[in-house]
């Protein structure tokens, strides 16, 4: 799995889903983050990237395509997390959503973000469904192939939580501790 580059988005440390209200295109680090990674890509023999729609993953498929010379296909499952009625908000006023005083501990936080979605949002739960959906079907067609995929970091961590089945105190220890995939980073599944 590849993260997408920097993007505007987090150099504005907004939060940014579907519909992308605003477009947050990779920024001139991000797209060296990315030429970088499609380097490291291109020795390994990658047989299909699937991508998520965002603008940001999409232009971070692009560039891995041109150097690794095989077209991306999109996957509307491999999308950012859903905010709802936060998206184009400050990534603090999101947070407020579950915890208004943010004052709780990590592990009751994160059983609320597991638990309850944001207005026209998902919650954790939500997410781990249409990811596992995607692995499913990844299995059954591609059995054998060595698959790139491309999105963000909250869904890459939740997609971990099902490939390697961590319980969920195992999850929060890794958002917590900052162990989740960084911008540009590659990660074998």
């Amino acid at each position: 799995m590849l993260r997408h580059g920097e993007s505007l988005k987090n150099k504005k440390h907004v939060s940014s889903c579907w519909p992308e209200k605003t477009k947050y295109p990779l920024t001139p680090e991000g797209r060296r983050q990315i030429r970088k990674a499609a380097k490291e890509l291109k020795k390994k023999k990658i047989d299909l990237i699937f991508t998520s729609d965002l603008l940001r993953t999409r232009e971070t498929a692009g560039i891995v395509s041109k150097e690794i010379g095989i077209k991306p296909k999109i996957d509307k499952r491999l999308r950012e997390v859903n905010i709802g009625i936060f998206n184009g908000k400050p990534v603090d006023e999101v947070g407020r959503f579950w915890d208004k005083e943010r004052k709780l501990p990590p592990l009751e936080y994160y059983k609320r973000r597991l638990k309850i979605a944001p207005p026209k949002g998902e919650n954790y739960h939500h997410i781990e469904k249409r990811l596992g959906s995607f692995l499913k079907e990844m299995e059954k067609k591609y059995k054998g192939k060595n698959i790139l995929i491309i999105g963000h970091q909250r869904p890459f961590t939740l997609l971990e939580k099902i490939i390697y089945r961590y319980s969920f105190k195992k999850l929060v220890k890794i958002i917590v501790e900052k162990k989740e995939i960084k911008k540009g980073e590659v990660r074998k599944l």
